[in-house]
C-alpha cells in the first residue's frame, strides 16, 4: 500500500463512528477536510515546543516547596530523579536508529500518549481525543466532563506569578499583592496576543524564547559547576551534602506534595501532541513521540544539575523557606547584589517565553466537539488563521485566576488545583488503553503501530491513584505548602467534577427528558475548511412526521 493510501485509510478510520448505527450518534469532532492551521510543526519544532512548556516557572519555583515538604537534600534530589521517570516513555534506541519502528514503549506517561496518539495520528487535542474515543458511552459525558475541566484549568497563572515575581526582585521592587499581579496581568495579555496574531510566528518566537532558556539553564549549571570546583566565594560548597538524609519525613501528604511540584515542572513533555494534526511528515505520531524523548532527556539533565547548584550554593534553611525565590537566592550567594538583579531577569524571560500553543488547540477540539456554547466562533481560524478565540478565551481565565487568589497562596494553588482533576482523567486514559485495544480487536483492526507495555500501564494508574489518595493525609506542622486548609485544592477539584457531572445530567438527561427533545449532532463547515460538531436538540414530534 502507498503511503498517500495508507494516509488516506488512517483518516477514514477516524471518521467512522465508534458505536453502531443502533439509534445511538458518533461521539467526536469530525476531521477537517484540509489543514486550516497548517502543517507548521517538525520534529524542531515539536521538540521546541515541548522544551519550551516544561522550561517555564518549576525549575525556579518549586525546590524550595519540594524541600520544606521532604525535609531533606537526598529526597529533594530523589524527586528530581523519579518525576522524569514517571514521564518517560521510549527506549534510547529510538535515538540510536532512528529508522526502526519500536513496536514496544518502556515506560509511563510519553508511551500511553504515544500508543493513543498511534490509533488517531489525524487528531489535534490529545487528551480529549482519547477520552472521547475511549468513553462514548454515557454519551458525551466523559468528554464533557473533561472539557470543562481543560478549559477551566486551561490558565498559565503559574508561569505569570513567577515571572511578575523575579522581575520584581530584579528590580528591587517589594513584591506585594498588587505588583505582583498587575505585572502577572500584563505579562499574560502580551502573551496572549502574541499566539493570537500568527502561528508560524508564534512557532518561531517560541522556539527562540525556548533556545534562550536552554542557554539560561546551561549557565546556572556552569556556575554550579564552579562552585562546586571552589573557584567562587562560596566557602563550603559541599556543606549541605555531608548529611544528604537529615530532616528527612515519610509523611504521605509530605510526598505527594513533593511529587506533585516536581512532576508540575516536567508539565509539557506531551505538549507536541496536542497538535499531532499540524506536524509535517507521513509519520507525525513518530515524529511527536521522539521529540518527546529529546526534551525529557534533555532537560531532566539540566533540571538534575541546577538542583544541584542551588543545593551547593545556598544554605539548607534558606532554600527550604524560599518560596519561588530559591534562584534569586543562588544568584546573590554567588554572584552579590548586582548578580541577584541581573539574573533574575533570564529567570523571568524564561517564563514569559513560555508560549502555550498547545493548550489552545486542547480548547479548539473542545469546541469543535460542540462542547463549548458557539462552537463556530471557537472554532473559526478566521480572520488572522490562529485560533484566536481559545487563545482569548485562555487568557481571560488566567487573568481571573490572578485577581481571584490571594497572591501569597496563588502560585502552590494553582499548581495543586490544576493537577488533581487531571489525575482522574489520567487514570481514565490509562484503562483508556485497554478497551480501545479490546475495541480494536474486535473489529478487526490491527494493534497500534506503538504499544506501551502492561506492567508500564499498570504502574502509571497506580502512581495516579496514589497522588489521589496520599494528599489527604494530615501534613507535619510547619509542613503544608498554603496557609489554608492542605487540602482545599482536592476538595475544589472534586466539586468542579462534581459539577461537570451535574451539568451533564440537566444538560443530556434531565431537560431534554423534560420538554421532549433529544441531543443529536450536525456537522458544520466553513468556508476556511473547518469543521465542528454542533449540538442541537430534535424533537420527538419532529422525528415522528420524518
Amino acid at each position: 500500500m502507498r503511503d498517500d493510501d495508507r494516509e488516506e485509510s488512517s483518516i477514514q478510520e477516524e471518521t467512522v463512528p465508534l458505536l453502531p448505527p443502533n439509534g445511538h450518534h458518533p461521539v467526536g469532532a469530525p476531521v477537517e477536510k484540509t489543514d486550516v492551521l497548517g502543517r507548521e510543526v517538525t520534529l524542531v519544532s515539536a521538540t521546541m515546543l515541548n522544551v519550551g512548556q516544561i522550561i517555564g516557572s518549576g525549575i525556579y519555583a518549586v525546590p524550595g516547596v519540594i524541600l520544606n515538604s521532604v525535609g531533606s537534600i537526598a529526597l529533594l534530589l530523589a524527586f528530581w530523579i523519579l518525576a522524569p521517570i514517571f514521564a518517560f516513555g521510549e527506549q534510547l534506541q529510538l535515538l540510536s536508529n532512528p529508522s526502526q519502528e519500536l513496536t514496544e514503549c518502556s515506560c509511563a506517561g510519553l508511551a500511553i500518549y504515544s500508543e493513543l496518539a498511534s490509533m488517531f495520528p489525524h487528531r489535534s487535542g490529545a487528551e480529549v481525543v482519547y477520552l472521547e474515543q475511549a468513553y462514548p458511552r454515557p454519551r458525551f459525558l466523559v468528554s464533557t466532563a473533561f472539557a470543562v475541566t481543560a478549559v477551566l484549568t486551561s490558565f498559565s497563572a503559574s508561569n505569570a506569578l513567577v515571572f511578575a515575581q523575579y522581575t520584581l526582585s530584579a528590580f528591587d521592587i517589594p513584591i506585594t499583592a498588587r505588583s505582583q499581579t498587575s505585572l502577572a496581568v500584563a505579562m499574560v495579555i502580551t502573551t496572549v496576543g502574541s499566539v493570537a496574531i500568527s502561528t508560524k510566528w508564534s512557532l518561531r518566537a517560541s522556539n527562540f524564547f525556548t533556545f534562550f532558556k536552554i542557554l539560561s539553564l546551561i549557565l546556572i549549571v556552569a556556575t554550579g559547576i564552579a562552585v562546586l570546583t571552589g573557584i567562587t566565594k562560596i566557602e563550603d560548597p559541599w556543606a549541605n551534602f555531608h548529611e544528604p538524609f537529615e530532616g528527612t519525613t515519610w509523611n504521605a501528604n509530605a510526598l505527594a506534595t513533593a511529587f506533585v511540584k516536581s512532576n508540575h515542572a516536567f508539565v509539557g513533555y506531551h505538549n507536541a501532541f496536542n497538535v499531532l494534526g499540524e506536524v509535517r511528515g507521513k509519520n507525525p505520531v513518530r515524529t511527536v513521540r521522539r521529540a518527546g524523548f529529546i526534551s525529557l532527556f534533555l532537560v531532566s539533565v539540566l533540571f538534575l544539575f541546577i538542583n544541584i547548584a542551588y543545593i551547593a550554593a545556598v544554605p539548607r534553611e534558606e532554600i527550604r523557606n524560599s518560596g519561588q525565590l530559591v534562584a534569586v537566592l543562588f544568584f546573590r550567594h554567588v554572584f552579590g547584589s548586582t548578580g541577584a538583579r541581573i539574573f533574575p531577569l533570564l529567570v523571568a524571560c524564561s517564563c514569559f517565553g513560555n508560549i502555550t500553543i498547545g493548550q489552545a488547540r486542547i480548547i479548539r477540539e473542545v469546541a469543535r466537539q460542540g462542547l463549548l456554547p458557539y462552537p463556530a466562533f471557537f472554532t473559526s481560524v478566521k480572520p488572522l488563521g490562529t485560533p484566536l478565540a481559545p487563545v482569548a478565551l485562555k487568557g481571560f481565565l488566567t487573568i481571573l485566576v490572578l485577581v481571584a487568589l490571594p497572591a501569597k497562596d496563588a502560585f502552590n494553588f494553582v499548581v495543586d488545583l490544576a493537577s488533581y482533576p487531571n489525575l482522574v482523567f489520567h487514570c481514565a486514559m490509562a484503562l483508556g488503553i485497554w478497551i480501545l485495544r479490546k475495541r480494536r480487536r474486535q473489529e478487526g483492526k490491527e494493534p497500534a503501530a506503538f504499544q506501551a507495555q502492561n506492567i508500564v500501564i499498570l504502574l502509571y494508574l497506580v502512581s495516579c491513584i496514589l497522588l489521589l489518595v496520599l494528599p489527604w493525609v494530615p501534613p507535619e506542622p510547619g509542613h503544608a505548602d498554603v496557609s489554608f486548609w492542605y487540602a482545599t485544592y482536592c476538595v475544589a477539584g472534586i466539586v468542579l467534577l462534581l459539577l461537570c457531572g451535574l451539568y451533564y445530567w440537566l444538560w443530556i438527561v434531565v431537560l431534554p427528558r423534560v420538554w421532549g427533545y433529544e441531543i443529536v449532532q450536525e456537522v458544520e463547515e466553513h468556508p476556511d475548511g473547518a469543521r465542528n460538531t454542533r449540538l442541537v436538540r430534535r424533537y420527538k414530534t419532529t422525528v415522528v412526521e420524518d
